[in-house]
Protein backbone atom coordinates (compact mmCIF):
# COMPACT_ATOMS: atom_id res chain seq x y z
CA UNK A 1 0.00 0.00 0.00
CA UNK A 2 3.03 2.33 0.67
CA UNK A 3 4.54 1.95 -2.81
CA UNK A 4 1.18 2.59 -3.84
CA UNK A 5 0.78 5.82 -2.03
CA UNK A 6 4.73 7.19 -3.12
CA UNK A 7 3.83 6.21 -6.68
CA UNK A 8 0.47 8.39 -6.63
CA UNK A 9 2.38 11.16 -4.73
CA UNK A 10 5.26 11.17 -7.38
CA UNK A 11 2.57 11.24 -10.08
CA UNK A 12 0.59 14.28 -8.12
CA UNK A 13 4.04 16.27 -8.11
CA UNK A 14 4.60 15.60 -11.66
CA UNK A 15 1.46 16.36 -12.79
CA UNK A 16 1.28 20.23 -11.09
CA UNK A 17 4.99 20.42 -12.26
CA UNK A 18 3.71 20.17 -15.40
CA UNK A 19 0.77 22.80 -15.08
CA UNK A 20 3.60 24.91 -13.84
CA UNK A 21 5.61 24.74 -16.52
CA UNK A 22 3.15 25.00 -19.45
CA UNK A 23 1.63 28.13 -17.97
CA UNK A 24 5.62 29.89 -17.62
CA UNK A 25 6.06 28.74 -21.22
CA UNK A 26 2.75 29.72 -22.35
CA UNK A 27 3.77 33.19 -20.33
CA UNK A 28 7.45 33.55 -22.13
CA UNK A 29 5.68 32.72 -25.74
CA UNK A 30 3.43 35.28 -24.83
CA UNK A 31 0.08 33.20 -24.65
CA UNK A 32 -2.33 31.57 -22.15
CA UNK A 33 -2.21 28.38 -21.04
CA UNK A 34 -5.70 26.71 -20.98
CA UNK A 35 -5.80 24.35 -18.83
CA UNK A 36 -7.62 20.89 -19.18
CA UNK A 37 -11.37 21.24 -18.39
CA UNK A 38 -12.10 19.40 -14.99
CA UNK A 39 -13.32 15.68 -15.00
CA UNK A 40 -15.07 15.25 -11.85
CA UNK A 41 -17.51 18.07 -9.77
CA UNK A 42 -18.44 17.78 -5.80
CA UNK A 43 -22.25 18.89 -5.71
CA UNK A 44 -23.48 19.80 -2.11
CA UNK A 45 -27.00 20.16 -1.88
CA UNK A 46 -27.50 23.61 -0.30
CA UNK A 47 -31.97 23.35 0.34
CA UNK A 48 -34.04 21.02 1.34
CA UNK A 49 -37.35 19.33 -0.73
CA UNK A 50 -39.84 22.05 -0.82
CA UNK A 51 -40.80 23.11 -3.79
CA UNK A 52 -38.02 20.84 -5.89
CA UNK A 53 -39.83 20.19 -9.22
CA UNK A 54 -40.26 16.25 -9.92
CA UNK A 55 -37.62 16.40 -12.97
CA UNK A 56 -34.76 18.00 -10.54
CA UNK A 57 -35.59 15.56 -7.48
CA UNK A 58 -34.98 12.88 -9.95
CA UNK A 59 -31.80 14.21 -10.98
CA UNK A 60 -30.82 14.67 -7.33
CA UNK A 61 -31.66 10.93 -6.42
CA UNK A 62 -29.48 10.00 -9.33
CA UNK A 63 -26.74 11.82 -8.01
CA UNK A 64 -27.71 10.14 -4.56
CA UNK A 65 -27.97 14.47 -2.80
CA UNK A 66 -31.20 13.00 -0.68
CA UNK A 67 -30.54 15.24 2.22
CA UNK A 68 -29.42 18.21 2.68
CA UNK A 69 -25.99 19.26 3.55
CA UNK A 70 -25.23 15.80 1.37
CA UNK A 71 -21.96 16.08 -1.03
CA UNK A 72 -21.10 13.79 -3.56
CA UNK A 73 -18.93 13.34 -6.56
CA UNK A 74 -20.07 13.53 -10.22
CA UNK A 75 -18.06 12.55 -13.58
CA UNK A 76 -18.25 15.49 -15.80
CA UNK A 77 -19.49 14.41 -18.90
CA UNK A 78 -22.22 16.93 -21.42
CA UNK A 79 -25.47 14.98 -19.95
CA UNK A 80 -23.99 15.30 -16.00
CA UNK A 81 -23.67 19.09 -17.24
CA UNK A 82 -27.19 19.44 -18.47
CA UNK A 83 -28.10 17.85 -14.82
CA UNK A 84 -26.44 20.21 -12.75
CA UNK A 85 -27.91 23.00 -14.35
CA UNK A 86 -31.37 21.43 -13.75
CA UNK A 87 -30.68 21.44 -10.53
CA UNK A 88 -28.47 24.31 -9.89
CA UNK A 89 -31.42 26.33 -7.95
CA UNK A 90 -30.96 23.65 -4.57
CA UNK A 91 -27.24 22.78 -4.99
CA UNK A 92 -24.03 24.45 -5.20
CA UNK A 93 -21.06 22.46 -6.69
CA UNK A 94 -17.50 22.85 -8.29
CA UNK A 95 -14.18 21.37 -8.84
CA UNK A 96 -12.38 20.07 -6.06
CA UNK A 97 -8.64 19.95 -5.70
CA UNK A 98 -6.77 16.49 -4.54
CA UNK A 99 -6.29 18.00 -1.35
CA UNK A 100 -10.11 18.68 -0.63
CA UNK A 101 -10.80 14.94 -2.44
CA UNK A 102 -8.58 13.70 0.24
CA UNK A 103 -9.82 15.51 3.54
CA UNK A 104 -13.62 14.61 2.50
CA UNK A 105 -12.53 10.86 2.35
CA UNK A 106 -10.32 10.85 5.44
CA UNK A 107 -12.74 12.96 7.80
CA UNK A 108 -16.22 11.86 6.62
CA UNK A 109 -15.57 8.99 4.50
CA UNK A 110 -18.33 6.12 4.79
CA UNK A 111 -18.41 3.48 2.90
CA UNK A 112 -21.53 1.71 1.27
CA UNK A 113 -20.78 -2.64 2.00
CA UNK A 114 -23.92 -4.84 1.80
CA UNK A 115 -26.11 -1.33 1.89
CA UNK A 116 -24.73 -0.73 5.53
CA UNK A 117 -23.20 2.93 6.04
CA UNK A 118 -19.55 1.15 7.54
CA UNK A 119 -17.32 3.73 8.66
CA UNK A 120 -13.70 3.57 6.58
CA UNK A 121 -11.59 2.16 9.54
CA UNK A 122 -9.07 0.39 8.02
CA UNK A 123 -8.10 -0.06 4.22
CA UNK A 124 -9.97 -3.87 4.77
CA UNK A 125 -13.11 -2.09 4.02
CA UNK A 126 -11.93 -0.70 1.28
CA UNK A 127 -10.67 -4.55 0.37
CA UNK A 128 -13.72 -5.83 0.40
CA UNK A 129 -15.17 -3.47 -1.66
CA UNK A 130 -13.35 -2.24 -4.23
CA UNK A 131 -10.95 -5.24 -4.24
CA UNK A 132 -12.21 -6.49 -7.27
CA UNK A 133 -11.56 -3.36 -8.94
CA UNK A 134 -7.35 -3.40 -8.13
CA UNK A 135 -8.51 -0.77 -5.37
CA UNK A 136 -6.82 -1.65 -1.95
CA UNK A 137 -6.47 1.03 0.21
CA UNK A 138 -7.49 4.97 0.66
CA UNK A 139 -4.49 6.01 -1.38
CA UNK A 140 -6.40 3.60 -4.43
CA UNK A 141 -9.53 5.08 -3.74
CA UNK A 142 -8.63 8.92 -3.76
CA UNK A 143 -6.29 8.17 -6.75
CA UNK A 144 -9.42 6.86 -8.75
CA UNK A 145 -11.50 9.68 -7.57
CA UNK A 146 -8.98 12.56 -8.35
CA UNK A 147 -8.10 10.39 -12.12
CA UNK A 148 -11.44 9.82 -12.91
CA UNK A 149 -10.06 6.41 -13.49
CA UNK A 150 -11.55 3.04 -15.37
CA UNK A 151 -13.58 2.65 -11.99
CA UNK A 152 -14.80 5.97 -10.97
CA UNK A 153 -18.81 4.89 -11.08
CA UNK A 154 -17.84 1.54 -8.55
CA UNK A 155 -15.54 3.92 -6.30
CA UNK A 156 -17.75 6.81 -5.80
CA UNK A 157 -20.49 4.22 -5.73
CA UNK A 158 -18.68 2.66 -2.81
CA UNK A 159 -18.83 5.90 -0.83
CA UNK A 160 -21.53 7.15 0.91
CA UNK A 161 -22.59 10.64 -0.01
CA UNK A 162 -21.04 12.91 2.47
CA UNK A 163 -22.61 14.53 5.47
CA UNK A 164 -21.45 17.67 5.74
CA UNK A 165 -21.86 20.09 8.86
CA UNK A 166 -23.65 23.95 8.52
CA UNK A 167 -21.01 26.07 7.15
CA UNK A 168 -19.72 27.82 10.04
CA UNK A 169 -21.17 31.28 9.76
CA UNK A 170 -24.35 29.79 8.36
CA UNK A 171 -26.17 31.14 5.15
CA UNK A 172 -27.72 34.52 4.45
CA UNK A 173 -31.68 33.78 3.95
CA UNK A 174 -31.33 36.75 2.08
CA UNK A 175 -28.18 35.43 -0.81
CA UNK A 176 -29.31 31.35 0.11
CA UNK A 177 -31.81 31.51 -2.81
CA UNK A 178 -29.63 33.90 -5.32
CA UNK A 179 -27.19 32.03 -7.63
CA UNK A 180 -23.43 32.40 -6.80
CA UNK A 181 -22.50 34.84 -9.40
CA UNK A 182 -25.40 37.08 -8.23
CA UNK A 183 -23.63 36.97 -4.87
CA UNK A 184 -25.82 33.94 -3.84
CA UNK A 185 -24.85 30.66 -2.29
CA UNK A 186 -26.30 28.38 -5.34
CA UNK A 187 -24.84 26.85 -8.65
CA UNK A 188 -21.96 26.68 -10.11
CA UNK A 189 -18.44 28.15 -8.06
CA UNK A 190 -15.66 26.64 -10.01
CA UNK A 191 -12.82 26.41 -7.61
CA UNK A 192 -14.45 28.52 -5.21
CA UNK A 193 -15.91 25.18 -3.89
CA UNK A 194 -12.90 24.04 -1.96
CA UNK A 195 -12.95 27.21 0.42
CA UNK A 196 -16.40 26.43 1.02
CA UNK A 197 -16.32 22.90 1.61
CA UNK A 198 -13.62 23.83 3.97
CA UNK A 199 -16.53 25.61 6.01
CA UNK A 200 -18.51 22.53 6.88
CA UNK A 201 -15.88 20.03 7.36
Amino acid sequence: FKANAKKYEEEYKAADQALIDNRRKAKADGGFYVPPQPKVALVIRILGTIGVSPKAKKVMRLFRLRQLHNATFVRLNEATIRMLRLIEPYVTYGYPTRQTIEKLVYKRGFAKLNKQRIPIADNSVIQEGLGEYGINCTADLIHEIVTVGPSFKQANNFLWPFKLNNPKGGFSSKTKMLHYLEGGEAGARAEEINKFVKKML
